[in-house]
């Protein structure tokens, strides 16, 4: 089945493009199923790169899909069209009384800020205890899943002496989580943050780490007392989106007192000139494909019963 998507969505056109299955809302409108309602709570600056990003991965699964994107409130984007806001993202405010199977809150480039000097911080714990009563499952991707860490169970960031940023290797520390079905023993990762959060520190909070390594720290963590889901690394990446932050970086040297790295084993011999290559395609949709899988054996299928029912029905 295809993900249900406005046809004028410039996601549209791009999974289109690349053979990912796409269906215009008024003709999913005529089949008879209940698709899986799931939201993106976009964060990131660059909103079309962000949502073309995570539609490939959810679109890839043999379910009908309907995505919905969602801003915060009262704080507004300067690098993407106010058209463009106005035509495909809704407020919170205007989803607070909806019921969803699950929500992405994605990473945010405001690292060095205290979650509580954030001026979103206030809705965005609206947002997090909201997902208690009316998300199924929520996934909390880099800054996203650190602000979740830190507000349920108070697990801090750190800040970094330096950027952590390359392609890294994860060990796979949990193979028979249905989250990591299919997954190698290692696979490689984008990473991109100035932040940690610290391994003693997540397992004191009593949170199963699925992925990780000594390098890099916890990759995707899992929480299950608030049906939640933790990667605070970027298989959602497109093969060029860390040289674009390298670029951008160099361009802007907006890092100050720093010196501008390269990314860690990325280009073939670091060689900026050659043409990085995909190595987590295939990881980024097992994982996104497994939580998707998870959600549609799990959720209710009376949306109205989410937060209600028992979080895992095959338990029933």
């Amino acid at each position: 089945m295809p993900l249900k998507l406005p046809s004028n969505l410039p996601a549209f056109d791009v999974l289109k493009t690349e053979g990912v299955m796409v269906m215009d809302t008024e003709l999913a409108a005529h089949q008879d199923i209940r698709p899986l309602r799931i939201g993106l709570l976009n964060l990131m600056p660059k909103k079309i790169q962000t949502e073309t990003q995570f539609a490939r991965l959810i679109g890839a699964t043999p379910l009908q899909i309907e995505f919905n994107l969602i801003r915060m409130t009262n704080h507004h984007t300067r690098n993407t069209a106010s058209e463009h806001m106005e035509a495909f993202y809704r407020p919170f405010e205007d989803v607070r009384d909806e019921k969803f199977d699950g929500l992405i809150i994605t990473g945010a480039p405001i690292e060095h800020l205290d979650f509580e000097s954030v001026d979103y911080w206030d809705e965005l714990i609206d947002v997090m205890n909201w997902t208690q009563t009316n998300v199924h499952s929520t996934f909390g991707v880099c800054w996203g899943g650190m602000a979740m860490l830190h507000h349920f169970h108070r697990v801090p960031k750190h800040m970094l002496s330096e950027k952590l940023f390359g392609t890294y290797r994860q060990k796979n520390l949990a193979p028979a989580s249905p989250l990591l079905r299919g997954f190698s023993d290692d696979m490689v990762v984008p990473v991109s943050r100035w932040t940690e959060v610290r391994t003693a520190e997540v397992e004191a909070a009593g949170l199963p780490i699925l992925l990780g390594s000594d390098e890099t720290g916890p990759c995707l963590i899992e929480d299950p007392d608030h049906r939640a889901v933790y990667v605070l690394n970027h298989f959602e990446y497109d093969s060029g989106t860390l040289n674009e932050e390298y670029q951008r970086d160099l361009t802007s040297n907006q890092i100050e007192g720093a010196e501008i790295q390269m990314p860690a084993h990325y280009f073939p011999k670091n060689d900026p000139a050659r043409e990085p290559t995909n190595r987590w395609r295939s990881h980024a949709h097992l994982l996104y494909g497994n939580w998707i899988s998870e959600l549609y054996l799990t959720t209710p299928y009376d949306l109205n019963s989410i937060g209600q029912e028992s979080t895992d029905l095959r338990k029933k």
